[in-house]
């Protein structure tokens, strides 16, 4: 039996799938030394989306925050995510900017970062890879799970064997984001997977989406599988990842051990408990057994996304219709690996197809960017008439004549306002609009402590109270809570 790592996604994903990336730098505050202090290998911190809501929802500045986290963690490998050839958009990101994002975040404490491409743009992630290299960063060359006639598993084999050739990857991370691999493929899938990357470490990240997550990480060790990550419980289950406390208990009853120090992974737990239920972020609950996520393939992270942004328009009730739209649209288009870009993609079109009631009647630029090739290649055809459809419209000619432009930094930093502008500020301008970032400048620093409200009547004041010799009559009120004295 085996020693298996946990990476942690409390920060990242846990926060991603249940709070819509709505977490604050003064969350961490106080219980940073016990993240740090636990034992995980790597503890997965931000990205690109994060660094966007961070700014447009919280105005805070997520370059200072980043500093601040590796302040409060300094003994921990810190991970961001980077798709291949775009930050935060859905588009496509210039060459040099990837490079700049790259290098920042590892000027600023990020050393290790995954890297994924769900067309499998082999050659962009290649590059990418190398640039993250050469800046001294851990390179986890991702593997993105999705269900189609075309990604079996030795197609999956293939790329991690690819990975592999490229001298510089150090760990395979395989994603499943939405969920949705069941137990009998996870048996055939994750042995071809640990052979095909010959000694490099195979790390598995499965959401709860559908209740079988927990039974896959143990599939998993058994396996060959190094690594897992989990989240602590209230950050865990329904749309995130397996909890850390079941996991290492479930390890432990299978025979396999980790380094984990279990007193302090309870005690963020409480922690995060607390911080979710004073700013009314949901708790994570496992989910019943449900077949749909299989057909609709939603990511974990976007189901969150998904969700608050039809409550955000007033839409929440239409939620399971526009999953239901996602499967035709998904087929649609090919079959892409559900997560950042297509997850959003997807949804996009789905929501406009659902309120329109019109198929493809409106379709979004970054739609026809991926259609007509500028991503990658689409795993399978795409649907002969939705194409003619989309490409038949006077946006869609217009954008068969576009290339991809390749401006330099110099030039972006005129394009955003100011050559002399720091590399973090083009990169806060190009993530957000002005307005955000100059919200988040007038913010000032992000807050570096965090202040829980007890809104019970102290026991202090009753007893105070009781003692009143000639008090007959008292009445306190905090406005969510309250209590009557009588003599």
């Amino acid at each position: 039996m085996a020693e298996i790592d946990i990476i942690d996604q409390t920060l990242r994903d846990g926060q991603q799938s249940l709070w819509g990336m709505r977490m604050k730098v003064a969350h961490l505050a106080g219980i940073a030394e016990d993240i740090d202090q636990a034992g995980y290998r790597v503890v997965d911190l931000t990205g690109s989306s994060i660094f966007e809501c961070m700014m447009r929802y919280n105005h805070e500045d997520p370059w200072a925050g980043l500093d601040i986290s590796r302040t409060w963690l300094p003994n921990s490998r810190l991970r961001s995510g980077c798709r291949s050839n775009c930050i935060a958009k859905f588009g496509l990101t210039p060459d040099s900017l990837m490079e700049l994002w790259i290098r920042t975040l590892a000027k600023h404490g990020i050393d290790s970062v995954w890297v994924y491409d769900c067309l499998y743009n082999m050659d962009a992630m290649q590059r990418l890879s190398r640039i993250v290299h050469d800046a001294g960063c851990e390179v986890a060359a991702s593997i993105m799970y999705g269900i189609s006639p075309v990604h079996t598993d030795e197609w999956f084999a293939e790329r991690v064997r690819q990975f592999a050739g490229w001298g510089i990857t150090d760990a395979i991370y395989v994603e499943d984001a939405a969920g949705i691999m069941r137990p009998e493929r996870a048996r055939t899938l994750l042995p071809a997977l640990v052979e095909a990357a010959n000694g490099i470490p195979v790390e598995f990240q499965c959401h709860n989406t559908v209740g079988v997550a927990g039974m896959n990480y143990l599939i998993a060790a058994d396996a060959g599988v190094t690594a897992l990550h989990t989240a602590p419980g209230p950050m865990a289950n329904g749309p995130s990842l397996p909890s850390t406390e079941q996991t290492v208990e479930n390890l432990r009853w299978s025979g396999h051990s980790t380094r984990l120090d279990m007193d302090r992974v309870r005690r963020v737990s409480d922690h995060m408990r607390r911080v979710a239920e004073q700013e009314g972020h949901p708790l994570g609950v496992p989910n019943e057994y449900n077949v749909f996520p299989y057909h609709h393939q939603l990511p974990g992270g976007m189901t969150g996304t998904l969700k608050a942004q039809l409550a955000q328009y007033g839409m929440s009730d239409r939620f399971g219709e526009v999953l239901e739209e996602i499967v035709q649209v998904r087929e649609d288009l090919g079959h892409p690996i559900s997560a950042t870009p297509f997850s959003q993609l997807m949804g996009i079109q789905s929501v406009l197809n659902v309120v329109t009631g019109e198929r493809y009647g409106t379709v979004p630029d970054e739609i026809l960017v991926y259609v007509l090739g500028h991503l990658g290649q689409p795993p399978a055809p795409l649907n002969p008439d939705v194409l003619d459809r989309m490409l038949s419209t006077p946006r869609g000619r217009e954008m068969q004549a576009w290339e991809p432009p390749q401006p330099s930094i110099a030039e972006l930093k005129e394009q955003y306002g100011d050559r002399r502008m720091s590399d973090e500020e083009l990169l806060r301008r190009y993530l957000v609009p002005l307005a955000d970032v100059e919200a988040t400048h007038a913010a000032g620093p992000p807050a570096t402590t965090y202040r829980f409200v007890d809104h019970r009547v102290p026991e202090a004041v009753i007893d105070d109270l009781l003692a009143a010799g000639r008090a007959t009559f008292a009445h306190v009120d905090t406005g969510d809570a309250s209590v009557t004295l009588r003599r």
